[in-house]
This record gives C-alpha cells, structure tokens and sequence, in this order.
C-alpha cells in the first residue's frame, strides 16, 4: 500500500515510516504540517493518508480539517487519522460522511500495533476503523438531549414560576391564563421530562429539581 504520513513530532513520523516501510508498505512522503500534505496528496495520491489532527502553525485542528479536504476532493484517497484526543466536532463528520476508506483513531492504539495495521489495512480496503473511544464519546454526543429543550415556551414559564415556589393558582394569575391550562402544562412538563408516579416523591419537586440542575 502506498501511503503518505503526516505528523509534526519527527520522533513519531519517522517511527511509523520505519514500523511501516519492514510491513512492506511504500511511504510517498512524510511530512509535518498540513500544507505539505495537501501538497503531497494533490501531486502523488496514495492509497492512505495517516493524518495527525493536531499540526502547525496553531496546533489546533489543521491536520483533521485538511483530511476533511482531502476526503472532499479526493474521495479515492483513504484516511486515517490519528490524535491523542476525540475532536468530536469533525470526527462527527468523518463518522457521517462517506463512510468507504476513513479510519479515526486514538494515537494510544498506534501502541498496540496489530490493531493499528489492522485498522490501516481496512481503511486500506475502503473499509471504516474507527476507535472504540471515538464511537463512545460521538455516541454519547449525539444521543444526549437535555430534557428541558423538549419543553414549550409556555411550559418553561409554567416551570420557571413553579421553581419560584408559585402554587397552579398564582401561576395562573400570573400568565393570564386558566388554572385548568396550568395544571395540563404541568402534565406535559412531567411527561417530557419523563417523570412518573413514584410513590413517596413529588413530581412537581422532582421537576423543580431538574430545572434548577438544567
């Protein structure tokens, strides 16, 4: 497999060149900022780009956005790339984009080298390899929703004066509405928030609870 390395710490690049070269893969190029390896997939595209995230000059994300590029206009080359953290943000969107030759993983499991060549040769193969850690965390991203933004405006209100202390009456003085609509917004208010009957606990409590901890 040809393949072109990009990584700002020389100590790691030239490891992986080495490590690399002895499993009988041929390295293009290797290189150290995300411009050069813009530069290099445009004038010699290999089968797989091993990106960094993290590369000058901000040493932010220059080097997961440059894979994102390079996925966009060159959707033949495969990707995979390697950080000491979860980017969450553009690994969502390597996660959801075209799935065919994209690989994400955590710079500890370069350590464990099997499943690091592994995970290359399915990237490779124009298969996905994404870390266990990557999956965990963008799952737990995408699924948590709080439960307060499920609430209509008039059921915030509603919420807002019960955490005042306000009983249905006052509430419904207070926003000039009946005290049966008040009691059908409370209701509401539980069913979002996903509040049942629990006997020896106040729902109306409970919600106050997790308005003031929303």
């Amino acid at each position: 497999m040809r393949l072109i390395l990009a990584d700002d710490s020389v100590l790691l690049r030239e490891g992986l060149v080495r490590l690399l070269e002895e499993e009988g893969h041929e390295i293009a190029a290797a290189v150290g900022d995300a411009d050069a390896l813009e530069a290099a997939v445009a004038a010699d595209p290999p089968d797989v780009a091993v990106v960094d995230v993290r590369m000058p000059p901000t040493h932010t994300d220059e080097g997961l956005r440059a894979a994102l590029r390079i996925r966009a206009s060159r959707p033949e080359v495969g990707v995979l790339v390697l950080s000491q953290y979860v980017e969450k943000r553009y690994a969502t969107e390597l996660l959801t984009g075209a799935p065919e030759g994209v690989g994400y993983l955590l710079k500890d499991r370069v350590a464990q080298v099997g499943e690091f060549l592994d995970a290359l040769d399915r990237v490779g193969a124009r298969g996905a390899a994404f870390d266990p850690e990557v999956v965990r965390q963008l799952l737990a991203r995408t699924t948590h929703v709080d439960p307060l933004s499920r609430l209509t405006e008039r059921e915030r209100h509603v919420l807002e004066n019960m955490a005042q202390g306000f009983a249905n009456g006052a509430i419904a003085e207070r926003l000039h509405v009946s005290q049966s609509a008040v009691e059908k917004h409370i209701n509401a208010i539980f069913d979002k928030l996903e509040l049942s009957h629990t006997p020896g606990y106040s729902r109306r409590v409970l919600a106050v609870l997790r308005y003031l901890g929303g």
